[in-house]
């Protein structure tokens, strides 16, 4: 039976410095709270990030990219939330770890909290660069030095938040799993380990064999 008590403090500031302390509290009061919320918007930031890398304005008008991003990012959010947890949680019992599928989707879904505050670098991006966000020729950008210097500024920015992030996502899930942090990074990656591995294994063979 879970303890249940108020939270000590908003885990949406607390998650920052207190990822275990916050986790914690999160699971014992209501594992369940706007976890969907928080799997939607880290699913749109991973579908806006995505977007740039593919340079879908190259291909499609503005329009396009917000309703694919908002709609498919929601969806596979969520579709990736409940497939990730299932994976860790069981390959986390081959490590010791004891968490089960709700508090390891809790852990998943409130360590994205840093991913929120990431998101919010989107605003001055879209302001200062428009449709060349999500485009290879960004003649606009590389006329300016001011808007070069900003979009290097936004990024090194980004790339310091999501590195703290990864080690928030750590620390939450080594919390309901019972691990340290480092461990907890070990049972991220052995779902891709248990899934890559064979098929890699059988190509390897195939190779070997032709």
């Amino acid at each position: 039976m879970r303890m249940m008590y108020a939270l000590s403090s908003s885990p949406w500031i607390s998650m920052w410095m207190h990822p275990r302390r916050t986790i914690r509290e999160i699971v014992n009061v209501d594992p369940k709270r706007n976890v969907l919320f928080l799997v939607v918007v880290a699913g749109i930031g991973d579908a806006l990030n995505n977007a740039v890398e593919q340079s879908s304005g190259d291909n499609h008008d503005f329009l396009w990219i917000f309703l694919t991003v908002i709609i498919g990012g929601a969806i596979v959010g969520i579709i990736s939330l409940y497939i990730s947890a299932a994976l860790i949680e069981w390959t986390g019992h081959w490590i010791g770890g004891y968490g089960d599928s709700v508090e390891i989707r809790a852990a998943l879904a409130w360590s994205g909290v840093t991913d929120i505050w990431i998101m919010a670098l989107w605003i001055p991006k879209l302001l200062l660069f428009g449709d060349e966000t999500f485009r290879k020729a960004t003649p606009r950008m590389d006329a300016s030095p001011y808007l070069t210097s900003a979009s290097w500024i936004l990024t090194a920015i980004g790339i310091v938040l999501g590195v703290w992030s990864m080690v928030v996502y750590c620390k939450c899930l080594g919390e309901v799993q019972g691990f340290s942090a480092w461990k907890a990074l070990g049972n991220i990656l052995l779902p891709g380990l248990v899934i890559i591995g064979p098929i890699l294994l059988i190509a390897g063979l195939l190779l070997f064999l032709t």
